[in-house]
């Protein structure tokens, strides 16, 4: 399992960035993979707590039918007011594990607030990318459990990417 907890502990600093610009709004779009395998796009919002991030829905949603069929996902955070993303884009790929336990279910519910019934998962990270503009490059850092970090730079011009050193 590649839960959150794994991830922030095998990439602490980079966990951190994923986590503030996921928290800096409570709304964010989750794509699923409907039945005949087109996408779907909606909103969601998330929560991290307990070394998981968790994927709440309303009881019968599609975006829940569709995970309980498939459980892949991308989760990407808000862009937020305006054309500008100082913080840059964060993107979250992979599979939903879903709660059907009654007394987890329950004891989230408790803490949360949350009205009954409802659906809820946790994500088993395959990929998280953070991309951020500096300068005149596009800064692409991604993670994977089984590549761990990496680094890529890029112009606008015809030069292809380059990949940089971790600091």
């Amino acid at each position: 399992m590649n839960n959150w907890a794994a991830f922030e502990k095998a990439e602490p600093e980079f966990a951190a960035v994923v986590r503030a610009r996921f928290e800096r709004f409570p709304h964010h779009v989750l794509a699923t993979l409907r039945k005949d395998g087109s996408p779907r796009v909606t909103g969601l919002n998330v929560e991290f707590r307990g070394g998981e991030l968790w994927l709440g829905m309303m009881a019968g949603s599609m975006k829940a039918r569709d995970l309980r069929r498939d459980p892949r996902f991308a989760l990407h955070t808000n862009p937020g007011p305006g054309d500008r993303t100082p913080d840059g884009d964060v993107r979250i790929s992979g599979r939903a594990v879903e709660i059907v336990d009654p007394p987890e279910l329950h004891r989230y519910a408790e803490e949360k607030g949350s009205p009954h019934p409802f659906h809820l998962f946790h994500a088993d990270l395959t990929e998280v990318v953070h991309t951020r503009v500096d300068g005149e490059e596009l800064v692409v850092r991604t993670w994977t459990p089984a590549g761990g970090p990496r680094v890529l730079r890029r112009g606008d011009d015809d030069e292809p990417a380059r990949e940089v050193p971790l600091s």
